[in-house]
């Protein structure tokens, strides 16, 4: 019989219906049963198989999760995927951040955060990816600026990495630059299949 499995979505700003339309569609389309789980308290995350973290604003983010004490239960999860502010969550090292800022310190890379510019200042564009040639959104996005060998590269654009992912131990972490939850299930597809595999 095959799991279903638990896929959560932090919910407190950002693509939220977004992502868990994308998900669902992508759940759909690879035949997989998943449970979608919106996430806004520590227990919520209990017994996830991945957690989805959105795009939104990332000191809001930090400082939502640090309220409901949810920042070591997010760490505990083996498969995570960051967009946009969710990647800034993610890395080691973030430049432009804001004071007291902090991140989960959980992927190999530096982010520098707003590269792209202001919300008013957002972008769309073809990308060309791992997955395939997509159209992307940049809302301000930060930019990938250094990965560790470590660090698998998905898709890069004049230099800037746009897309990346790492496996370190039973760990799975998947981040974007750019929001893939508003143009495509490419990335969310992709990211279900490496839940899968190592579930």
């Amino acid at each position: 019989m095959v799991r279903t499995l638990k896929i959560g979505v932090l919910s407190f700003q950002g693509d939220v219906k977004e992502h868990i339309a994308a998900v669902s569609s992508a759940a759909k389309k690879l035949g997989m049963k998943i449970e979608v789980v919106p996430v806004r308290t520590r227990e919520r995350l209990l017994a996830l198989d991945a957690l989805i973290i959105p795009g939104a604003e990332s000191t809001t983010l930090q400082k939502l999760c640090e309220r409901e004490g949810m920042f070591d239960g997010i760490k505990n999860i083996k498969n995570i995927f960051g967009t946009c502010a969710g990647a800034i969550l993610l890395a080691k090292k973030v430049s432009n951040k804001e004071k007291d800022q902090r991140t989960l310190e959980l992927m190999d890379i530096d982010v520098d955060r707003n590269a792209y510019g202001k919300q008013t200042e957002s972008f769309e564009q073809e990308i060309d990816t791992k997955l395939g040639r997509m159209h992307a959104t940049f809302i301000r996005a930060p930019k990938i600026t250094i990965a560790d060998k470590s660090i698998s590269i998905l898709s890069e654009n004049r230099g800037g990495t746009l897309a990346c992912e790492q496996k370190k131990g039973d760990k799975y972490y998947l981040a974007t630059a750019f929001h893939p939850e508003l143009t495509t299930t490419l990335f969310h597809e992709y990211f279900l299949q490496k839940v899968q595999e190592g579930s």
